[in-house]
């Protein structure tokens, strides 16, 4: 199988702290992204601390690669540093990424350092995108 999309960085609020029917859809979507060889990553603008311990679970778990939190990096999204570093810790150039966020500020910030950027706003709707970009099949 082909897949030219190598890397998927998805933010936390607003898109994987969803319902429990979402959060399980998630959890299933991004085991299977990286069972077809896709990096992954959690990008949030959360400040860091003890309090981002629940977002830090979804690498501790080994659901993703790397989790980024911009208290700790020094940059927000929608600044390009933010999703340099993202892109740089799953070891790829953004252009080889896709940014999941509910934000459209923070999606115009992905597209414009390269990456594909996929606005979300329900699980039904991304996901479609999402299974194309990397040529997945299955239901989510």
């Amino acid at each position: 199988m082909f897949v030219c999309m190598r890397g998927l960085i998805v933010d936390y609020y607003g898109v994987l702290n969803g319902t429990d029917d979402e959060a399980k859809r998630w959890r299933e979507l991004l085991k299977a992204v990286n069972e077809n060889g896709v990096a992954t990553a959690v990008l949030s603008n959360d400040p860091g601390g003890p309090g981002a311990d629940p977002i830090r679970e979804f690498e501790t778990s080994g659901l993703v690669d790397s989790v980024i939190l911009s208290g700790e990096i020094g940059a927000d999204k929608p600044e390009g540093r933010a999703f340099e570093i993202a892109a740089e810790r799953l070891g790829l150039s953004p252009r080889d990424c896709v940014m999941v966020d509910d934000s459209i500020e923070n999606i115009h910030g992905a597209v414009e350092k390269g990456m594909v950027g996929v606005f979300y706003q329900q699980f039904d709707r991304s996901v479609v995108e999402i299974t194309g970009l990397f040529g997945l099949e299955g239901d989510f």
